[in-house]
This record gives C-alpha cells, structure tokens and sequence, in this order.
C-alpha cells in the first residue's frame, strides 16, 4: 500500500506551494488583514485562474472534479501561507449546493463559483446565533434554516450584515440575518449537510497543516541563527525537546488530515470518526505548536511585528472552526458507542434466531 501522494497530487501541492509564494506574501497578508474585507480581487483572480475556486466541483459544472485528498493537498500549502480571503466559506457554500441542490440549482450557483466569479459563504441561522465567515464580500449567502437552505445574493432585500470582531483578522466575521422573500430554496438533508461540513472540515485541517509546517520551520531556522552564550539554541537540549515535539505534532496531524481526505475521496466507512480524529488532533495540535514555537522565539515571537503573531491568531480561529476537540471527541465517543449496541443487537438476533431453530 503507498501512503504517500501520487506524481500527480505532488505537483499540484508543489505549484500551490510556488505560486503562494509568489502571490501571497506576508507582506500582502498584513496589508490585507489591516482591509474592511480581507479581500484582494487581484488575488481571487489568480487563484480562480489556477482552477482552485473549481477545485472539487464537478467537471459538468465548469469545476475540475478533483478528489478532497488534491483539495488537502492545496489546501495545507494555502495554510503555509495563511492565505487570507473567502476560499474556505466559498468551498463550504459550493459542497452544500453540489450535495443538495437540483441540477437546476447546480449549474445556476456551481457555474459562477468554479469561474471565480462569484464568492459564497453559508450562515447557519437554523443554531439561533451566527457568526458567518466573509458574509461581506460574499456574491452568495446560503442561509441555512430548519426548513430548507435559502440561497441570498448579494443586496438581497432583508438581507442584513453586521461586522462582528475576529482574532484572526485574515477571515472576517459577520452576523448575518434574512427576513425577505425565499426563493429557490434548496431541500434540506442532515446527511448532506453533515457531509458538505466534514468537506470543508478537512480543507481547514489541511490548512492547519500547513499553518503548523510553517512555524515549525521558522522555529527551526531561529534555533539555528540565534546565538546565546556563543553557541546557537538549538543546541540545548531543551530547545531541540521543543523541535522534536513540533515535529510529531505536525506530522501527527498530516497523516490524521491526509487518511481524512481519502476517507472521503473513497466514501469509506470510517470517513465521519476519521474526519473528527483529524479536527481533534489539529485543533489541539496547532496551537500547541505555535505555543512551542513563540517559547522558542522568545520575546520577539509574540510581538506583532513576527509574523508568528498572525499563526497563532490563526490556530485559535481555526480551533473552534466546524468544532473544536472536546466536540469532536464527543462525535468520536457516539460513534464508538453506536457500534457497540449495532453489535449487541446483532448478537441477539443471531442469539433469537439459533434459539427458534
């Protein structure tokens, strides 16, 4: 069995990983965090150009059709580079109309999302509050109700956004509520629902991923430059204690998002407690990692003038983001819990059925 990417999936992380480098500067980051929208048109463009706004929509709607674990592996190379802007709202917003939208539907809101000429988030008013991610610079707003999914364009009547503070500035946060006109409202499933949430679940993790890679490295770099009684830090063995657990920590949740993704890709069983393994153990994971990371820096690593500041505002943001651990541990333990009583009551009905005979 080969756990690792195909040549295919290393070249489209390797062309992300260059082309983020290029276009997405931490000098960009910070100049787009300081904007009312953490948006750059410019920059959307391009990315629509490289056929990530399209990324895992289905080719017959104008998309690439490409599998989660190809969206993981985009989507860590965007966390390396804490690439601010709607590409995680928008993936949510299109996995849910390709889950439960008419072929009608599909091709009306999927077509102009894989173009890169919409941008869409999802508002979940069916939990009584909501904070919405970049409802504000969103083309498409589907807000979620208890009867249905009503799909709100942009200056819709009744449609009303308030900006709500965020720690990460990279993704704004809205308030969103609607009381106009439903139209074209998108029958409401929990199973697609569920699913279009693990998707997009997984493409935050992924991203956590390369949230985590990027301090590790940076940390790593320090510990090699920075002097202290004339010897570099990194050799002490209580700063290379630091590296070895970042290291596990990332590499740890690497193979728990990648397993994730194909969980997914290939509709396995596991899918659901392997997607909240993978949310847990990022959740946790990222923050300790900057944690480690800013303790390696020093004073200098909490500042706001190290970009180690805008991580670990990232990984806080993140961890809550579709759950946090303590929710998905839950999540793990009814599943563990299901089983056990599917396999008690199978053994009683073959207990039942060996009795009559």
């Amino acid at each position: 069995m080969d756990f690792d990417l195909s040549k295919p999936q290393k070249l489209l992380k390797e062309t992300a990983r260059s082309f983020l480098a290029r276009e997405c500067k931490p000098e960009r980051v910070r100049s787009l965090m300081e904007s009312d929208t953490a948006f750059d048109p410019a920059l959307w463009q391009a990315i629509a150009e490289q056929g990530w706004t399209g990324l895992v929509i289905p080719e017959a709607y104008g998309g690439l059709g490409l599998g989660v674990v190809e969206l993981a592996a985009v989507g860590e190379e965007m966390g390396r580079a804490c690439m601010p802007g709607p590409f995680l709202s928008t993936l949510f917003a299109s996995a849910l109309i390709a889950r439960l939208g008419t072929d009608e539907q599909k091709a009306r809101y999927l077509e102009p999302i894989a173009a890169g000429d919409w941008k869409a988030t999802v508002a979940r008013l069916d939990e009584g509050g909501d904070f919405t991610l970049d409802a504000g610079v969103a083309d498409l707003i589907l807000c979620v109700t208890r009867d249905g999914i009503i799909p709100v364009e942009r200056g819709a009547e009744g449609l009303t956004l308030r900006r709500t503070p965020s720690i990460d500035e990279t993704r704004k946060l809205y308030s969103v509520s609607f009381d106009g006109a439903e139209r074209d409202v998108i029958r409401r499933d929990e199973a697609g629902l569920r699913a279009a949430i693990d998707l997009a679940t997984v493409a935050l993790c992924a991203e956590m991923v390369g949230g985590m890679q990027w301090v590790l490295d940076t940390a790593v770099e320090y510990a090699k430059t920075r002097q202290q009684f004339g010897r570099p830090i990194g050799s002490f063995q209580a700063v290379q204690h630091q590296c070895a657990d970042m290291l596990l920590l990332t590499e740890s949740a690497r193979s728990a998002t990648y397993y994730a993704a194909w969980a997914l890709t290939e509709s396995d069983p596991s899918a659901e407690v392997a997607v909240s393994v993978a949310k847990a153990w990022c959740s946790d994971g990222f923050r300790e990692v900057c944690n480690r990371g800013i303790q390696i820096h020093g004073g200098i690593g909490f500042t706001w003038e190290h970009n180690l500041h805008i991580y670990f505002r990232r990984s806080k943001a993140s961890e809550t983001c579709f759950g946090d651990a303590a929710f998905h541990r839950e999540r793990i333990a009814r599943h563990v819990v299901d089983g056990a009583v599917a396999v008690e009551q199978r053994s009683a009905e073959t207990v039942a059925v060996a009795a009559e005979n």
